[in-house]
């Protein structure tokens, strides 16, 4: 008698690192390239360094991954984002239902973003957040057990956060983790009060690392590196009105870093193949919806109702379909990201 059962093999997988970077709720992009690489199944992440709103992106996919595997991490990461939306109403700074009406684009063109734009430059969140409301802070110490990721994170953790006072990156592994360090990390001092960690003072990640690389590099298992990009590389237009310069420059200080750490590992690499240095080279691959991110304007950062997240999400989801259709067999052969884009 024939053994008529159909055994389905698991699809090979490849071990890669993911550097993520923040972006308010623009990093419901990240959720959405996450979600698809869940789904594929042909990666295996090893480790993630990430900061701002990548951080708790990273903790919280870890901390599904422990619970259930991928479909346990897709089904956390859903519900994080849900109660996201969910508390937006509660922050500080918040979107009114006026911004809704005028759709994803010229949000910044609104009263409320406008308001809320003039409220922070002449007042700090010492003013008018006195009691430092940050609703994403309970959501963090509901959904993740930092003693687990301490003893057992499936993944390990790089979490960067800048001293406020030096502006020096300090990383955060998985063994110094914690919830203070995730929201140091995604401490924007022009809306929250300094975060304290260990008993110093620490502003957003993004500032000295925007995510920092040297953690994912030298390291056993992986020599890829998939960076998912939500601040735009470069800009069609010099912005001109106030808010925009501003917000540029923040980009640009974000952006300064990763550049730095991109044009090393390209010298490194020509070492490498010249034979005059002996080391793996490290392979740079990257996923990004530079043109449509950048046409959302900087009050969107801020917009998080669920059909606007949905549609970040969305846009992730196609761009890491893309991206593993184009370049899923590059990975562990070399880079394919474009290096004289991202470090020139």
């Amino acid at each position: 008698m024939t053994n008529d059962k159909i055994y389905m093999t698991k699809p090979t997988t490849k071990p890669i690192s993911l550097a993520l970077q923040g972006g308010g709720t623009h990093s419901a992009f990240t959720w959405g390239v996450i979600d698809q690489l869940l789904i594929d199944g042909r990666l295996h992440i090893e480790a993630i360094s990430a900061t701002s709103g990548g951080a708790m992106i990273a903790v919280i996919l870890a901390q599904g991954l422990h619970d259930g595997g991928n479909e346990g991490a897709r089904d956390l990461l859903m519900k994080f984002w849900r109660k996201v939306s969910i508390a937006s109403s509660l922050m500080p700074l918040r979107m009114n239902v006026v911004d809704k009406l005028l759709g994803h684009v010229g949000i910044d063109l609104s009263p409320s973003s406008m308001a809320l734009d003039a409220l922070t430059r002449i007042f700090s969140p010492y003013q008018f957040n006195l009691f430092d409301l940050n609703p994403l802070r309970g959501i963090v110490a509901e959904m993740v057990d930092f003693d687990m990721l301490h003893k057992k994170s499936p993944v390990a953790l790089y979490i960067n956060a800048t001293h406020a006072c030096t502006g020096k990156s300090t990383i955060f592994g998985s063994e110094r983790l914690s919830l203070d360090a995730v929201m140091a990390s995604a401490c924007l001092p022009f809306i929250f009060k300094t975060v304290e960690v260990e008993g110093e003072p620490y502003w957003d990640g993004s500032f000295s690392g925007c995510p920092p690389l040297s953690p994912l590099t030298g390291r056993e298992g992986t020599n890829d590196i998939l960076l998912v990009q939500v601040h735009p590389s470069s800009v069609e237009d010099v912005p001109t009105a106030a808010a925009d310069i501003l917000d540029r420059a923040t980009e640009l200080s974000f952006h300064s870093v990763l550049l730095h750490e991109l044009k090393a590992i390209a010298r490194d690499n020509e070492l490498i193949e010249a034979g005059k240095l002996d080391q793996p080279p490290v392979h740079i691959h990257c996923i990004e919806a530079q043109d449509m991110l950048a046409s959302l304007g900087r009050a969107s950062k801020l917009k998080a109702d669920w059909d606007f997240l949905i549609y970040l999400h969305d846009l992730g989801v196609q761009a890491a379909e893309d991206w593993l259709a184009a370049n899923y067999d590059k990975i562990g052969k070399g880079s394919s990201a474009d290096f004289s884009a991202l470090a020139a």
